[in-house]
């Protein structure tokens, strides 16, 4: 039987916000597996133990930028090692400065976005000339370029830790900026339901599923158990099923219609979010990048 260490549990706490022993009885019923505890904790304690999705090690800031004719516009992720380096002029102005030559020149990726001119020399020169000027290394994550079907919309968010980036065809200024602001806030992973990844639903099924069955009802019950908390969790994660945050007795959906607006599509970057953490840190994984960059 696998040993379970007090780190292991402390990180598992940290993660679900469980208590103590709970983790400590989820990591040995997963055999020491952190993901797996996860999800039993979840199947025990609901949604409380979901809340690691916000916290964020990583450290960076996301730049947005739309062409004076609203035509185009861009996100971009740049991340350093420290908040102190995130907060540095120099480092925000050479983010912004990628994310206006994102919207621009429409680079095809990373390594072609590394290349374009930037201050008399190409972007990766720039970037590699800040790391030895700031002492600390700086990756360029990623990035999206939006084309307008409609009017775009940028917010950023907590110290530039949240990005979006909305593309709305009707309404009015007013009402882009509004939702841009909902999607920092709210954070859906999807338009609609049916824009929802099927792994990401069969995995929230399989919760459910779990969780129901617990409660000793008939199979019947059980089923209708199952489906009622799909449907709660496809609206809660997507935006047009999300209560308005400015109005929450009305949905994004509702909204829309009544002032005949659509969302053509949105993004959204949080900072350091779905990076890959294993046993390095997010500063080993920058460091990496960097020095595969160099």
């Amino acid at each position: 039987m696998m040993e379970i260490t007090a780190s292991m549990v402390k990180e598992l706490r940290e993660k679900t916000d469980a208590p103590m022993m709970e983790c400590k009885k989820a990591l040995a019923e997963a055999g020491g597996n952190l993901d797996k505890a996860g999800e039993i904790l979840r199947v025990r304690l609901g949604n409380k133990a979901s809340r690691a999705a916000s916290r964020i090690a990583a450290e960076g800031i996301v730049a947005a930028h739309i062409a004076d004719d609203g035509g185009t516009g861009a996100l971009v992720e740049v991340n350093c090692e420290t908040d102190f380096v995130a907060k540095n002029e120099e480092f925000r102005a050479f983010a912004g400065a990628l994310a206006k030559l994102v919207a621009l020149q429409n680079p095809a990726d990373a390594a072609a976005l590394s290349q374009l001119p930037l201050k008399g020399t190409t972007v990766d020169e720039t970037r590699r000339a800040l790391v030895g000027k700031i002492g600390e290394n700086i990756a360029v994550r990623r990035f999206v370029r939006m084309v307008a079907r409609g009017r775009l919309a940028n917010y950023i968010h907590g110290g530039s830790r949240i990005g979006v980036l909305v593309d709305v065809a009707g309404g009015d200024d007013a009402l882009a900026r509004d939702l841009a602001m909902h999607i920092a806030a709210s954070k859906p992973v999807a338009l609609s339901a049916a824009e929802v990844p099927d792994a990401l639903v069969q995995k929230e099924r399989e919760i459910a599923a779990a969780k129901a069955a617990e409660s000793g009802k008939p199979a019947g019950i059980v089923e209708k158990m199952v489906e009622g908390a799909v449907q709660k969790f496809l609206r809660e994660v997507t935006l047009l099923g999300q209560p308005f945050v400015k109005n929450d007795k009305q949905s994004v959906e509702q909204l829309l219609k009544s002032r005949n607006a659509a969302v053509a599509g949105f993004a959204l970057y949080v900072v350091g979010e779905g990076l890959e953490k294993k046993k390095d840190d997010f500063a080993s994984e920058v460091r990496a990048q960097v020095s595969r960059a160099m």
